[in-house]
This record gives C-alpha cells, sequence and structure tokens, in this order.
C-alpha cells in the first residue's frame, strides 16, 4: 500500500485545487511516489503498454468512426474512402487494426506472466477478476470490430459467431434473433455492433482504472512472489520504473510501427478485402489470430452446444483460477514442477491457435482434441494436485535478500 501522502503543493493554483479536488495529489501518490518492489523485471512493463495501447485504440477509434458509414450497402465503400481520400487516412486505419493485434500480444504476454508469478493468488483476486473482465470486454470489442468493414469474413464470421448463441436451450433463438435485429445478420446487426464496438472501449477504460486501484490496495506481486517487509524492499515509481516502462513501450512501438508501415495487412485475411456477399461461402471461415485458440476449443466437440459451453467453460474458468491453484508459493521460480507444466501450457495454447486456423478435419481436429483436454486437465486437475504435491524450494526472507543474499544476511554495523 502507498501510506501516508508525501505530495505537497508548490505553487497558489495547486494548493487551491488540493483543497477542493485532488487529482494531483492522487496522481502523485499512484504514480510518482508510489513505493514498488525494486525487484520488478521487464515483464512487468506490459501494464503501461497496456494502457498505451487502449489510448491508441480510444482515438483512433473515435476519428475512423467520424468517416464510417454503418450501412450494408455503404460500410465497405467507406473503408476505402478512409484509405485512399481521409488525408492519412490509411495511417489511422493501419494503426487502428494492427493496433487491436498490438493489444492482444501485449496483453496476453501480461495474462502468462501473471500466472507464472502467480499474481491471481491472494490477497489479488479480485485485481486478476477485473483483468479477466477487461480481457472478456477486448474479445467482444474485437469481434465486434471485424465486422465494421462488411467483407467476405467480417460476413461470414459474424454468421458462425451469432449462430452459436442459437445452440443455447429455450432461449437460443430468442438472443440470436435479437444480436441479429431481424432472421439473419444484416443491417441491422452492423448498425448493433458499431455502436457496441465504440462503446466498449469506455467500459474497458472504466475497468482499467479499478484495476489500477485494486491493484494499489494490496500493492505490485513481485518475480520472488513474497510480500513487501520494509522500505528497504521498494524504490518510488518515478523515476526508476517510469524511465523502464518508458524504454520497454519504445521497443514495442518499433515493433508496432514495423507492422504498421511495413507488413499492414499480414495479420487479416485476404478474404476480408472482398465485399461482403450472403450468397458466396468462403471456404475457410477463420477469426482473428488472437481468438484461434478458443475457436479450436469450440471446434474439438463434435455438438454444437457442447462446443459452445467448452469455449466459454475455456474463458471463465479464469475467474476461478486463484482457487484452483492450492499451493501457497507464488512464483514459479520456487516451484520446480509447476514451472515445467507452465511452460507445457503455454505450448499448448499455441498448439490450439494453429489448430484453429487449420481446417476442422482429419489430424487436426484430433491434435485440437487431445489439446482442449489438456488445457481444462491444467486447471481442474494439475494445479489442484501439484499444490498437494509439489516440493518448493526454499524461498528468502525479503525482497532484498533476494537481490542482495550477502549484504542483507550480514548484520548493519
Amino acid at each position: 500500500m502507498s501510506g501516508e501522502s508525501t505530495y505537497q503543493p508548490n505553487n497558489g493554483f495547486t494548493k487551491w485545487m488540493d483543497t477542493r479536488l485532488p487529482l494531483l495529489r492522487l496522481a502523485h501518490d499512484s504514480f510518482v511516489d508510489y513505493p514498488t518492489p525494486k525487484n520488478l523485471n521487464y515483464w512487468w512493463t506490459f501494464g503501461g503498454i497496456l494502457t498505451f495501447c487502449l489510448v491508441t485504440q480510444i482515438i483512433t477509434g473515435i476519428i475512423l468512426a467520424m468517416h464510417y458509414t454503418p450501412h450494408v450497402d455503404h460500410a465497405f465503400n467507406s473503408v476505402e474512402h478512409i484509405m485512399r481520400n481521409v488525408n492519412h487516412g490509411w495511417l489511422i486505419r493501419y494503426i487502428h487494426a494492427n493496433g487491436a493485434s498490438m493489444f492482444f500480444l501485449a496483453v496476453y504476454i501480461h495474462i502468462f506472466r501473471g500466472m507464472y508469478y502467480g499474481s491471481y493468488k491472494a490477497p489479488r483476486e479480485v485485481l486478476w477478476i477485473l483483468g479477466v473482465i477487461i480481457y472478456l470486454l477486448m474479445m467482444a470489442a474485437a469481434f465486434m470490430g471485424y465486422v465494421l468493414p462488411w467483407g467476405q469474413m467480417s460476413l461470414w464470421g459474424a454468421t458462425v459467431i451469432t449462430n452459436l448463441f442459437g445452440a443455447i436451450p429455450l432461449v437460443g433463438d430468442s438472443i440470436a434473433t435479437w444480436l441479429w435485429g431481424g432472421f439473419s445478420v444484416d443491417n441491422p446487426t452492423l448498425n448493433r455492433f458499431f455502436s457496441l464496438h465504440y462503446l466498449i472501449p469506455f467500459l474497458i477504460f472504466g475497468v482499467v482504472i479499478l484495476h489500477i486501484w485494486a491493484l494499489h490496495v494490496p500493492g505490485n506481486n513481485n518475480p520472488v512472489g513474497i510480500s513487501v517487509k520494509s522500505e528497504q524492499d521498494t524504490v518510488p515509481f518515478h523515476p526508476y520504473y517510469t524511465v523502464k516502462d518508458g524504454f520497454a513501450l519504445v521497443v514495442f512501438m518499433i515493433l508496432f510501427s514495423y507492422f504498421v508501415f511495413f507488413a499492414p495487412n499480414v495479420l487479416g485475411h485476404a478474404d476480408n478485402y472482398i465485399p461482403a456477399n450472403p450468397l458466396v461461402t468462403p471456404a475457410h471461415i477463420v477469426p482473428e489470430w488472437y481468438l484461434l485458440p478458443f475457436y479450436a476449443i469450440l471446434r474439438a466437440v463434435p455438438d454444437k452446444l457442447g462446443g459452445v459451453i467448452a469455449m466459454v467453460g475455456a474463458i471463465f474458468i479464469l475467474f476461478v483460477l486463484p482457487w484452483l491453484d492450492t499451493s501457497k508459493i507464488r512464483s514459479a521460480r520456487y516451484r520446480p514442477l509447476f514451472k515445467q507444466f507452465f511452460l507445457i501450457f503455454v505450448m499448448n495454447c499455441l498448439v490450439l491457435g494453429y489448430l484453429g486456423a487449420m481446417p476442422a478435419e482429419g489430424v487436426y481436429i484430433t491434435l485440437a482434441r487431445i489439446c482442449t483436454i489438456y488445457y481444462f486437465a491444467h486447471f481442474l486437475i494439475i494445479l489442484p494436485l501439484l499444490g498437494l504435491f509439489e516440493k518448493p524450494r526454499e524461498i528468502p526472507e525479503s525482497i532484498s535478500a533476494s537481490i542482495l543474499p550477502e549484504t542483507a544476511a550480514s548484520p548493519a554495523e
């Protein structure tokens, strides 16, 4: 926790504001003088990178919405108008389109880092749950945004995913009809998705504020996975981590810029550059790359309702992860067996992503079923049993002792 505020207003205006609306005090205590564990590595910089991605998506999205026409007869052409006629429209659109992929790349690294270092364990369960809610909202916004260009993959991707709601007993057909605004994917569907796609990023921003608030109550986790025990274990967030986060952001922006300027369409699907045609079905309907693991899980189950349950369960199981992992040790650094199973789990997720892009037939569907079983086994079998039978390594007494064990062990003179 940050403790007592150290903010000191230094002029008349800041003193006047501090007694009425202490925003500067809040910013100072949260992002300047906030005591942060001194051993955070570069995996912790993705929180700041994700904030940058969110702000970028909101700004570019607002600009694109000024020129986009949410109508099935004009949507595709309005996107072409943005690309060809709007000043720097091609740049704004490519930043927004590739920004979604960069957003998910960063969030997956952020999630796997949290799983590796046990950042979901007590007292950070609510922090983790809020993060999963952000992830769900991101998936919804990305799916709806994929529909807006109204190309072939937009139309048929929307058709496949919305039809899944029809598998829900009793109310499924009614939900699908409500989503469509009719009896098939058409203009009312596009209008609904455009409205929700515009709204959801602001909901994400609100949950991010709660996420940061929940972070500041127990404080940051760290690579050692033990709590802060003294002031020697921490450093102020500024300048130490602002500089570190800034450097990581620059490196990330170099990768981002490569896709925007040199390979802007490589992460998309060629069929989405063909105007939507409800009479012609693409040979192979796939979502964007960041949704492919769950698409593979969906197709791995031969029953439609079972596939939907498996896909939804694969996401919602993350909500109960803090209670499935029975180990008292947070960090994988001191859990040799968990470290091995975690690496297998990451590889399993990557294979699921590959299988999601392949045809649902032959060896691909067999491998998808094996990987799906292992995905759920990791959470429901492996994690609970590891906490009971794994023998962890000895953890250091403090964060400072893990960094400078010789100094920490010697008595002060």
